[in-house]
């Protein structure tokens, strides 16, 4: 087999399939009708296929939200980031102290989210770096903190963190664990019961496979219960668009509190549809034997990986440039080879590329990305081996 036309391998947004584009091609509804309210339930439930939790029924009428366990799924009309902001504001206080470990640029977002509602303490590692978890737990000996907040895949290095490990920390320190998937969910192992999570937050256009500007949250009922708590109080923090409670009210009805992204709801869940096809863990191994073959192909042709081994992500691959070699490379590889990576961000931007091996990316079009960006190092006087790519995807 072989793949014609565009390679597309950027960490999001992934590309998305027809089905998908045809559904956000639909002519207006109301959002208050059964028409979207049906659709809302067939989100719900795919929400929750993604997620990892126990299923739910995709007929409106039966609590399509919420399952056999005590996680309730909102769908939230912005991107990952405002449903993360979503979680942060509603869940603390001014004064609750959070701790926020990061090794790259999208935990530095949940950080600066948390400095802006909670009090911080932000424990910054260097990109993709491996946290130090005895640091980590000499920290939550100390018995001050509300919560921990992690990034789980940061795109930004390449790294995936070792969310079990951690979960199990904060459950022995009785502290909040709350889980920025935005990049996971749906294209790597997530165990929201099993690691206790209060808190899991999924982009669209991630691993889902889904358009841009969607998001959702699952959250426990400790999670809840804590959210009308503070309400009660009077040092909660100031909300409306994204204040939760108006959610919770309206979220066994199948609609939401203010106009819904119709047209982006309709096309998320076709998505998820297809992801249910192919099956959650399914599309968690596709991932891994791309992102395998991505590593071992460009180590065995002599390039640097950024972050530390044991914890490299299976969604995307950082990959650092070789001598002589800068972001010219990216723009010949667009224009010449018709094939899309992503650069490096912040100090790491023409040091670096980034190869996506998310959503409904297939074998086929990575084979044929990787041997094309292997040209075009060639084209830059790399001197590469010459390797023979598919067998890396075997």
């Amino acid at each position: 087999m072989s793949h014609d036309g565009d390679c597309f391998l950027v960490p999001g947004p992934t590309r998305m399939n027809q089905k998908c584009l045809d559904a956000m091609a639909t002519p207006v509804i109301t959002a208050r009708g059964t028409e979207f309210r049906d659709i809302m339930a067939e989100l719900n439930s795919g929400l929750r296929y993604a997620f990892n939790l126990s299923p739910s029924s995709d007929k409106r009428g039966n609590n399509t939200w919420a399952g056999d366990d005590d996680y309730v799924v909102v769908v939230v009309s912005g991107s990952g980031t405002a449903g993360m902001e979503m979680v942060v504001a509603n869940r603390f206080r001014r004064n609750d102290r959070v701790l926020v470990p990061t090794n790259g640029k999208f935990g530095e977002r949940v950080a600066e989210m948390c400095d802006r509602y909670c009090n911080l303490k932000h424990m910054r590692y260097e990109w993709g770096r491996a946290f130090d978890l005895y640091e980590m737990e000499m920290e939550l000996e100390k018995g001050i903190y509300e919560a921990v907040l992690i990034c789980h895949n940061e795109t930004s290095a390449g790294i995936t963190q070792d969310a079990e490990a951690i979960a199990e920390m904060c459950q022995r320190h009785d502290v909040a664990f709350i889980l920025d998937g935005i990049t996971s969910i749906g294209g790597m192992p997530v165990h929201p019961e099993k690691w206790n999570a209060e808190a899991l937050v999924v982009g669209a256009q991630k691993c889902t496979a889904g358009p841009s500007g969607i998001a959702a949250i699952a959250i426990n009922q400790s999670f809840i219960e804590r959210v009308k708590k503070i309400r009660g109080q009077d040092d909660n923090n100031a909300l409306f668009y994204l204040d939760l409670i108006p959610a919770l009210k309206k979220g066994d009805d199948e609609q939401t509190p203010w106009t819904p992204a119709i047209n982006l709801a309709m096309g998320w869940s076709e998505a998820l549809k297809v992801l249910r096809h192919e099956g959650l863990e399914s599309r968690w191994n596709k991932a891994t034997k791309m992102a395998n073959g991505v590593r071992n192909l460009f180590l065995d042709c002599g390039f640097e990986l950024l972050a530390d081994e044991q914890q490299r992500s299976d969604s995307v691959t950082a990959i650092m440039y070789p001598g002589g070699v800068d972001d010219k490379w990216r723009s010949r590889l667009k224009d010449v080879y018709h094939t899309q990576v992503i650069g490096g961000q912040d100090h790491l931007k023409g040091k670096m590329f980034r190869v996506g091996s998310m959503g409904e990316t297939t074998l086929v079009e990575m084979i044929e990305g990787c041997n094309r960006m292997l040209q075009c190092f060639r084209d830059f006087d790399v001197d590469l081996p010459q390797v023979d790519v598919e067998s890396y995807f075997q």
